[in-house]
């Protein structure tokens, strides 16, 4: 595994294949997948944390079962842009992944500022979820939501590339 940014993470990846986007959370990890195709991110489900090794192997089976071709890790970056222990927390989760669980796919990072508050405003504005029901649900949609933004960004890049 190797942890790249946007550009080199999209030269890592095989023409199509599905991307893995999540949520590291300090109880529970959102999962997301795309399309084999990159353009759209469907909230998957949500893990409750558990010892690092019981969540890599539940990881492992879901990348194999998916066919997935790459991670994109979200990154609780503070509101004024600079890393605190979370991101630290997020990184060795990342590197683990490789170290100790044998994952070697390409990740990347993806800025996770306000997604979660996005999510829920949605889910109370758009949805009318109860707060029982969104607790159910706002990882898993937080996830989708670093996904898509990091899929989006994906895309434009390609159509700015020379040639596409």
């Amino acid at each position: 595994m190797t942890i790249l940014d946007l550009p080199d993470f999209a030269d890592a990846l095989p023409a199509r294949g599905r991307l893995l986007g999540l949520d590291l959370g300090e109880k529970t990890i959102g999962l997301a997948i795309s399309d084999r195709d990159r353009s759209l991110a469907s909230p998957l489900e949500t893990l409750r944390r558990g010892r690092f090794r019981k969540d890599a192997e539940a990881l492992r089976a879901l990348l194999a079962e998916r066919e997935v071709a790459g991670l994109v890790l979200g990154l609780p970056v503070n509101m004024d842009g600079s890393e605190g222990p979370r991101c630290q927390s997020t990184r060795q989760f990342a590197r683990n992944l490789e170290r100790e669980a044998g994952i070697a796919l390409p990740v990347t990072f993806w800025d996770e500022r306000l997604s979660t508050a996005a999510v829920e405003r949605l889910l109370i504005e758009e949805a009318d979820m109860t707060r029982a029901r969104r607790a159910a649900v706002v990882d898993k949609m937080a996830a989708a939501y670093i996904l898509q933004s990091a899929l989006d960004a994906l895309t434009e890049a390609g159509r700015s590339a020379p040639g596409l």
